[in-house]
């Protein structure tokens, strides 16, 4: 039998406030509060461990989830990863919309960076209340651009593996022409 995956139920995090966090993610992206589950053990561990957690809708049957987790040592991050690498990206539908976004979070005094031109998207970056990135994105690659990234990917996945060195293949990406 093989596995076979419909789409990811839910991403979760930590959360240093459960209320504050769903306040958060309602006020500033709209989101649906789903669910709330507590408990004082961990289903899966035994482990006396009182949490709550809660479910957020995220557009498309996607599930955005945080734990807050009292009795835990303060939330941290990891010291040798930047923070700009662990992120959740959202789509928007078009332009437009990405700019009535910025705007609106920039109004709520929210730090946004970008709009910053990825060559197949293009992204606004902000952090949400526990210092988890978050980016705004809208897609507007052609056929052709991801047939192509597509096909180098196998050999800049094998490049990288030897040199430790960013191979050239797509680097049209974020070439002087898309800026």
């Amino acid at each position: 039998m093989m596995i076979n995956i419909q789409q990811i139920h839910h991403v979760a995090y930590r959360c240093n406030d459960a209320k504050e966090t769903v306040e958060w993610y309602q006020d500033n992206l709209n989101m649906e509060f789903l669910v709330a589950i507590a408990e004082d053990k961990v289903p899966s561990t035994k482990a006396p461990d009182p949490y709550m957690h809660v479910f957020l809708d995220a557009g498309q049957g996607n599930i955005l989830a945080f734990f807050e987790l009292p009795n835990s040592p303060a939330m941290g991050k990891d010291p040798n990863t930047p923070e700009w690498v662990q992120h959740i990206a959202f789509e928007v539908e078009n332009r437009d919309d990405l700019l009535a976004a910025k705007e609106e979070l920039e109004a709520k005094g929210i730090d946004v960076i970008g709009v910053v031109n990825h060559g197949i998207i293009h992204s606004i970056y902000f952090f949400d209340p526990n210092g988890h990135r978050l980016e705004l994105t809208y897609r507007d690659a052609t056929e052709e651009q991801l047939k192509e990234l597509k096909r180098v990917a196998p050999e800049m996945v094998a490049e990288w593996s030897i040199t430790k060195r960013a191979p050239k293949h797509a680097a049209w990406l974020h070439s002087e022409e898309f800026e």
